[in-house]
């Protein structure tokens, strides 16, 4: 993986990510590690997160793994008094953990909203939420970035739950780098475009921006390691877009949807189920 920073960059950091073991989660993982930090990982498979350690260890990594349903609040107060005890507090958070699904909105079932809402608005706020307790009460420095979308400056059409719950967490970045802005604790968040996952590692076509490719791997992991590392203290608030013009060019959202016909919704959900019985496979 390229990198722009020297080796050891991130020594003695310990840092949490959501939804790190697979897709960008466990690209930032990577990189991260590489550059000497302790990652730790949380998602709801066990199998995916053993996968997602054992290469970051296979390229002289740390790393450790926590099965954790980041919507219950039990379960994420468990999760970082178990990460505290081992090794102290953690010096960064990458809220990462999301769901969505393309659907005509007024399709959405509760239950399918708040499968997205609770996972990437709860749990971003209780992991946030929860990690800033602990750094408050021991006047401990650390730094958040939340994994957004450009849909939080121009919407989601047919994405309607995931643009909501991205605002949401928006939000939320710009509130705290104001009440946390004097303790210590910065908050900024980064929009990604296409990057190539173990989900979309064949792009069927050349993605649909300026740059006329997909991006790298190292781009993205670089930009997180950027925002936090040791020397940028003073960037706070901040939301980035890293998607090759994208937004600028096209909106980089589902708008052209609206040109769909029944046939054309009723063959993705056919798509879109035989996809989540192949992801539900290994759990």
């Amino acid at each position: 993986m390229n990198t722009l920073f020297r080796s050891g960059l991130m020594d003695g950091g310990r840092i949490l990510i959501t939804g790190g073991g697979s897709g960008l989660g466990r690209i930032m993982a990577l990189g991260l590690a590489k550059l000497g930090a302790k990652v730790y990982i949380c998602g709801r498979r066990q199998l995916v997160l053993d996968g997602a350690v054992a290469q970051i260890h296979a390229e002289g990594g740390q790393a450790a793994a926590f099965v954790c349903d980041i919507r219950q609040s039990d379960a994420v107060d468990a999760m970082l008094t178990a990460i505290w005890a081992d090794g102290g507090p953690l010096t960064g958070l990458v809220n990462n953990a999301a769901g969505n699904f393309v659907a005509r909105t007024e399709t959405i079932s509760i239950r399918g909203f708040e499968a997205v809402t609770d996972t990437v608005m709860r749990g971003g706020f209780l992991v946030t939420n929860g990690c800033g307790k602990r750094w408050i009460a021991h006047g401990d420095k650390a730094s958040v970035v939340s994994i957004l979308t450009t849909w939080i400056w121009n919407g989601g059409p047919f994405s309607t739950p995931s643009a909501m719950a991205k605002s949401a967490v928006h939000a939320m970045t710009q509130s705290l780098a104001v009440e946390w802005g004097g303790k210590g604790i910065r908050l900024n968040a980064v929009c990604p475009g296409v990057f190539p996952t173990e989900g979309s590692a064949k792009l069927a076509q050349v993605p649909d921006n300026p740059m006329r490719r997909a991006g790298e791997p190292h781009e993205l992991a670089n930009l997180v390691s950027f925002l936090l590392a040791p020397g940028m203290e003073f960037m706070t608030g901040q939301t980035i877009a890293i998607d090759g013009g994208a937004w600028h060019a096209t909106g980089q959202n589902f708008s052209a949807l609206v040109q769909w016909t029944e046939d054309d919704w009723d063959a993705a959900k056919r798509n879109a189920q035989v996809q989540d019985a192949k992801d539900k496979a290994p759990r």
